[in-house]
């Protein structure tokens, strides 16, 4: 009897270390995914349509593509690259800087120009969609300038943002899913035969307490900050999921290029970027390393 109870304690050990191995994998290759078969896109066929905000427009990394110019998009943003590699029969970039969900179906005004409504670009004989969209709706980056200390391990946006129970960031992207699962279902609406992808945020923050002073948030902001992209992502990939998409994690293949990097491996510059790009944005490295997470899920590496 013994022998047999020792037998079954070797099955649990086997189960549970099967059970973290694969833990451990999803976690050191991403959760990625491929969307649903759909029409063929590049060689000359198809028409690939990029919707987004500024994470795919690209501010400031190269030279300006398309109308209007407020909206600060770059001739080498992900979308660009994709579609260099593709070669659809037609491409539309229609991303800009400071879009969230609402502007997906209604215009936006820039500071230099109105982008009309993102997904009016998408006709029925789209074949691909990128959608990256979400981090204005949840207000990160408006929320940066207020975050800078003197202190390093202080934490003025966490403890504003959590004050009387609430974390506002949580809630915030609670609120934001289903926004994300319509658009999806509009998508498909509009272009039943296109294949969809979700393309999340690269790692911006490091792991541990930060680069103080060089990015000047305490390691209280740092932690906060980063668990909170690291739901928005988990809330992209289960609207993918749940909505026919395909999910193209970036923020594994960023880790280790993010703002406290080398200034010649980082993907996301810092307040003061050293490269071509917006602050607390991804420069053109961190653009090609996103393009590449998608044609990794389109099966085009």
């Amino acid at each position: 009897m013994a022998k047999k109870s020792g037998g079954g304690g070797c099955l649990v050990v086997v189960l549970v270390l099967a059970l973290l191995g694969f833990g451990y994998y999803k976690w050191q290759h991403g959760s990625s995914s491929a969307p649903p078969d759909g029409a063929d896109t590049g060689g000359g066929s198809g028409r690939y349509v990029a919707l987004g905000d500024s994470y795919t427009s690209s501010p400031r990394t190269g030279r300006q593509a398309g109308t209007p110019a407020g909206c600060q998009r770059s001739d080498d943003n992900y979308p660009h690259l994709v579609s260099a590699r593709l070669k659809p029969a037609q491409f539309a970039d229609v991303s800009c800087g400071g879009a969230t969900t609402a502007h997906l179906t209604a215009p936006q005004k820039t500071d230099n120009g109105t982008n009309p409504a993102q997904l009016d670009a998408v006709t029925k004989d789209t074949t691909l969609v990128t959608l990256g969209i979400g981090g204005n709706d949840v207000g990160f980056f408006a929320y940066a300038a207020g975050c800078a200390t003197a202190h390093s391990t202080a934490s003025p946006c966490r403890d504003k943002l959590t004050a009387g129970g609430h974390d506002q960031l949580a809630e915030r992207i609670d609120a934001a899913a289903p926004k994300v699962g319509a658009v999806l279902d509009r998508i498909h609406d509009k272009a039943p035969k296109a294949k969809v992808v979700v393309v999340g945020y690269p790692t911006v923050l490091p792991d541990g307490d930060g680069c103080w002073p060089v990015l000047p948030f305490g390691s209280g902001d740092i932690a906060y900050f980063r668990e909170a992209l690291g739901k928005l992502n988990k809330m992209l990939e289960d609207q993918a999921d749940s909505h026919r998409a395909g999910y193209a994690d970036t923020a594994t293949p960023g880790k280790g290029h993010d703002v406290c990097s080398a200034s010649d491996t980082r993907w996301v510059e810092g307040l003061l970027p050293a490269s071509p790009a917006a602050p607390l944005h991804p420069n053109a490295r961190g653009e090609q390393g996103m393009a590449d997470a998608v044609l990794a899920v389109l099966k085009l590496p």
